[in-house]
């Protein structure tokens, strides 16, 4: 057990809140644990410092599921003792039926299925069709002064709009988004070091919060996942089953886990703020907190060993999926 890691903590994007350097996402995660596993695993992340969960109510758009893994985490958290205060809280909101299904409406209902009264902070989700950008930052504004949470980011936009809704959040006085919550791996790399996005986290206007660093568990060694997994933008996923091998290579050139390498990769891009990962057994915990003295250690010959591995370099960067 790796019990004298502390998990450094890096700021969410500028006015945005200090965080732990992984956070344990939600989708897929706590409906696949027994309850008191998942009681002894916050244990042993909040005693880690892993303080930042993922956590939102997945019942729209493509996932119009009915899961319940935020009444979960809810009613998971309490079990474990852990105070609101010494946890933070990213939750989401949906943009397939905004502006039908507003944010007041989604806000509500998500911190009451939880069994809190707000977030730290939300990620701005998915769309279909382009939003009205003025309409969608004012709507987050009001949120944010009902205190409903704190901070904001997106996750998945085109570029574009993402400029705008920071010109807009600007020239009107309310709260920019302060990070973008991207796919982000060893292979999938483009809309986060590409110019689009990449230009914004190179100037500090926002934070990276990297998510699906493992593909769904791809990168990890599971190359045919028995459960639902994210999206495939540029349908490369058969190419990544493919270079899952060289992944577990190389991580046993170094003596670790494919999944660990794989964490201590994004860890050395210096835009992260936060790397999530749906770890759903303390062994992966621990696993990945590992990651962080690994990437200290080695973190340059890290990213020379991986540095072939971008397989998206031909898929558009922008956000457009």
């Amino acid at each position: 057990m790796t019990e004298s890691i502390t998990t450094p903590r890096r700021r969410l994007g500028p006015g945005g809140p200090e965080v732990s350097l992984l956070g344990l996402g939600s989708w897929n995660t706590w409906d696949r644990m027994d309850f008191d596993d998942a009681v002894a695993l916050v244990h042993r992340a909040v005693d880690a410092g892993v303080t930042l969960f993922d956590v939102a109510h997945y019942n729209m758009g493509p996932h119009a599921e009915q899961a319940r893994t935020d009444i979960i985490f809810g009613e998971v958290i309490r079990a474990a003792g852990v105070p609101r205060g010494e946890y933070q809280l990213c939750g989401k909101l949906w943009l397939w039926e905004y502006p039908a299904t507003g944010f007041g409406e989604q806000m509500v209902r998500s911190l009451d299925r939880i069994g809190i009264e707000s977030a730290d902070t939300v990620v701005v989700g998915d769309y279909f069709e382009r939003p009205d950008i003025p309409r969608l930052v004012t709507d987050v504004g009001e949120q944010i002064r009902a205190g409903r949470f704190a901070s904001w980011g997106v996750n998945n936009w085109i570029a574009d709009d993402l400029r705008a809704a920071l010109d807009f959040a600007r020239a009107e006085s309310i709260p920019a988004p302060t990070f973008a919550q991207l796919k982000y791996s060893v292979v999938r790399r483009s809309m986060a070091e590409g110019s689009h996005y990449g230009a914004l986290f190179a100037d500090g206007t926002l934070a990276l919060q990297a998510s699906d660093v493992l593909e769904g568990g791809i990168l990890a060694g599971k190359k045919h996942p028995d459960r639902k997994i994210g999206a495939d933008p540029g349908e490369i996923r058969e190419r990544i089953r493919d270079a899952a091998d060289t992944v577990a290579r190389i991580a046993a050139e170094f003596g670790v886990t494919p999944a660990q390498l794989s964490v201590a990769f994004c860890l050395g891009n210096p835009a992260v703020a936060n790397v999530l990962v749906g770890v759903s057994r303390i062994s992966q915990l621990e696993d990945n907190l590992g990651a962080i003295e690994l990437y200290a250690r080695h973190g340059a010959e890290i990213d020379a060993a991986l540095s072939e591995l971008w397989l998206d370099r031909e898929v558009r960067a922008d956000g457009a999926w």
